[in-house]
């Protein structure tokens, strides 16, 4: 899922990159409908296609341990107050809902940064001090997330999660899309 190599076999995560997350699963590339999707919910203020992209992951996702934890990333607080909503909470709720696995939002951002426009190097400086997480239980952790670039994000927030304490974590995003050079 980092390199964007296809993976015969595992979980989707390429063994040679020492990730702090061991299963990965995405709906796919971002283009045609799932752009659609994505862009009406976070920018055309279209709330319910939370429920459409939580469908999409259950129907995807494997069957998961009766104690997962699903959690997601959080959004900054500028875009919260736009929309009027934490679109990838709403995601990760709906979906706990559906599998009926307890949900929490365990992770807490510490700058209002934005990612989108930025470089796979300004990325990865930015999501290093970006989160954090005061406790996370010890068992596995679902990380739902919308869109996965460089993996920047979704290495840091993993990574926060395993400090607080998670035993494992797996990571479930809407759509790759890789960053436009």
């Amino acid at each position: 899922m980092v390199c964007g190599e296809p993976r015969a076999w595992g979980h989707g995560v390429c063994s040679t990159h020492g990730l702090p997350y061991s299963r990965a699963w995405c709906l796919g590339e971002k283009h045609s409908g799932l752009e659609a999707l994505i862009y009406a919910y976070k920018f055309g203020h279209n709330k319910a296609s939370y429920k459409v992209a939580a469908d999409m992951l259950d129907t995807v996702l494997p069957q998961l341990p009766q104690d997962c934890i699903v959690t997601t990333v959080p959004t900054i607080a500028t875009h919260i107050r736009q929309r009027g909503y934490d679109h990838t909470a709403l995601i990760a709720r709906e979906f706990a809902r559906l599998r009926s696995l307890p949900y929490r939002g365990l992770l807490m951002r510490r700058d209002n940064t934005r990612q989108q426009g930025a470089s796979r190097k300004q990325r990865l400086a930015q999501a290093k001090s970006a989160f954090a997480c005061e406790f996370a239980e010890p068992t596995t952790h679902l990380l739902i997330d919308d869109v996965f670039t460089t993996g920047a994000t979704a290495q840091y927030a993993a990574l926060r999660l395993r400090e607080a304490g998670a035993t494992d974590v797996w990571l479930a995003v809407l759509a790759r899309q890789p960053l436009e050079k």
